[in-house]
């Protein structure tokens, strides 16, 4: 017997080995992502080193920007393989709500988030938002010409000197469709081909917008939070406008948490809750200039909170729906 014990004890201590193992291999999680990399990979190892989970992150790339991660959670749909989505805006992850791809989830994170920026059976949680804000080159522009509405990209003294980003991709097709549900698709269709007969810049990218303004090829131009915070952060004289808000108000663009029906439920729900906390959106508005969606989170230096914005209320789920009606149509108007 007593020859025997050193191989018994070697036999308890690699079962035990084994499932520490196991145990180990079983805390991760999967994330896909479509917010930039530099911004949020910093984030995630924050994460990583106060929960002790391993985060295996994928990303979206430049070119298939807001799609390509989403296409790959449907494509995955028999056997999923992401926990969680961490989405740029809240309008793509419908398409997910809608397959019955999300695993719901109430985070309490999510109680000091206004009710206009997620759903209140926890299928998707806002967080740090962009704006789509009018860039307007001061060198341009007189102050008392200031433009103070979307529909000035349209106005004939402005002939020329105006530029969008196309509004097949990106947040300009979220925005079209969210001014569709606002105005009306009439009115909205109205509007674009009146910007196409004003000679209104129709960009690549919200950074191409951001370096026509910015050079003073165009007077001014619409983009988001992050390309106004670039341009001033190099010299640029920009102003940067909100755009009506004595009318219908500013679009927001909240980034979206959304968990997933992936294999690692108990990490997905820590990662969610970190996601949403306060150092998690604080560090998304310092490093990437987004805009605080919480009272106890501080603006970026000279920025706004959401409270303090006048912002247009809007339906998001129905945006999403809006968006996929409305292609047709733009490809035609963009000649595509």
């Amino acid at each position: 017997m007593i020859q025997r014990r050193p191989t018994v004890l070697l036999l308890v201590l690699a079962m035990a080995s084994g499932a520490l193992a196991c145990r180990s291999r079983s805390r991760e999680v999967v994330v896909y992502l479509s917010i930039d990399q530099v911004f949020t990979e910093p984030i995630l190892r924050d994460f990583e080193r106060q929960s002790g989970v391993k985060v295996r992150a994928v990303f979206d790339t430049e070119e298939t920007k807001s799609t390509g991660v989403l296409n790959r959670i449907i494509a995955e749909a028999r056997s999923p393989q992401a926990d969680v989505f961490w989405s740029g805006d809240p309008v793509r992850p419908q398409l997910l709500v809608k397959r019955g791809l999300v695993r719901a989830y109430l985070s309490p994170e999510a109680a000091a988030i206004p009710p206009a920026f997620k759903a209140a059976d926890g299928t998707w949680t806002g967080g740090a938002a962009r704006a789509r804000l009018l860039l307007v080159n001061k060198t341009r522009v007189k102050p008392e010409e200031m433009p103070r509405s979307v529909r000035d990209l349209a106005d004939r003294r402005w002939k020329g000197q105006t530029a969008i980003a196309n509004p097949l991709f990106g947040t300009t097709t979220m925005h079209v469709a969210a001014l569709a549900d606002a105005w009306g698709d009439d009115a909205l269709k109205s509007f674009l081909t009146q910007l196409k007969a004003n000679g209104c810049r129709i960009a690549s990218s919200n950074g191409e917008v951001k370096r026509l303004v910015a050079s003073g090829e165009v007077a001014f131009g619409l983009a988001d939070t992050d390309d106004a915070a670039e341009a001033l952060h190099d010299g640029a004289p920009i102003e940067v406008v909100y755009p009506d808000q004595d009318g219908m108000g500013t679009l927001l663009m909240p980034t979206a948490v959304v968990s997933l029906a992936g294999p690692h439920t108990e990490e997905a729900r820590r990662l969610v809750d970190y996601l949403l906390s306060v150092p998690a959106e604080q560090k998304l508005v310092d490093v990437a200039a987004h805009i605080p969606l919480r009272a106890d989170v501080k603006p970026a230096a000279g920025g706004k909170r959401a409270s303090e914005i006048k912002t247009m209320q809007i339906d998001y789920a129905k945006v999403a729906g809006t968006m996929e009606r409305l292609q047709p149509w733009l490809r035609d108007w963009a000649g595509l």
